[in-house]
């Protein structure tokens, strides 16, 4: 499935489910979809079609990749290094509000895409997400910062299409185990 046609059934997923995006930790206070979380069961099979990224060797990227960064109110350090990044906390996930917006690795943010939102992990990396209460996992590729909401709970924001698959669009949030995948990725080039 191209791009194109991608886009085309995400869009169609999102208007069957008619629901409200929420900030996915992006901001406080954010919107839920009505209770049942308002995805059906052949919107969870259309956004399944949709591939997990495929980890490869890639390049640092330009930008996002500093050594340390200020952002609201706390100051994070950029890991070296994917290689053993291994944690659990809570994922949130980031949807319409910054659809089509510039990511910290200076990509378009694509919420029908499979990729994620980290504060230290090098740009881009890729990750194995967990839901620890179904078991679901997915493969994303970590493009953006975040997420800086609660940042003492939250460790990662997800893609809208990565929320459904993992079974957390209704409830906004879910426990999860983040992995780093191999190839690992560093923050500058050698």
């Amino acid at each position: 499935m191209d791009r194109t046609q991608r886009l085309a059934l995400a869009a169609t997923v999102w208007a069957a489910t008619s629901c409200t995006m929420i900030g996915g930790g992006r901001a406080p206070g954010p919107s839920v979809p009505p209770p049942g979380g308002g995805v059906t069961a052949e919107d969870v099979a259309a956004v399944d079609a949709i591939p997990d990224a495929i980890p490869r060797a890639e390049p640092p990227s330009r930008t996002g990749n500093m050594a340390q960064y200020e952002q609201s109110g706390g100051v994070y350090t950029v890991l070296d290094t994917s290689e053993g990044y291994d944690e659990r906390g809570v994922a949130s996930w980031y949807g319409e509000p910054f659809h089509g917006r510039r990511t910290s690795s200076g990509e378009t943010y694509d919420m029908y895409g499979m990729t994620a939102a980290h504060r230290t992990l090098p740009l881009p990396s890729y990750v194995e997400v967990t839901n620890l209460a179904n078991g679901r996992s997915v493969v994303l590729r970590v493009t953006d910062r975040g997420p800086f909401h609660d940042p003492d709970r939250r460790i990662i924001d997800v893609s809208y299409t990565a929320a459904v698959k993992l079974g957390m669009v209704g409830t906004g949030t879910a426990a999860v185990r983040v992995r780093a995948l191999e190839p690992y990725q560093r923050r500058r080039a050698n």
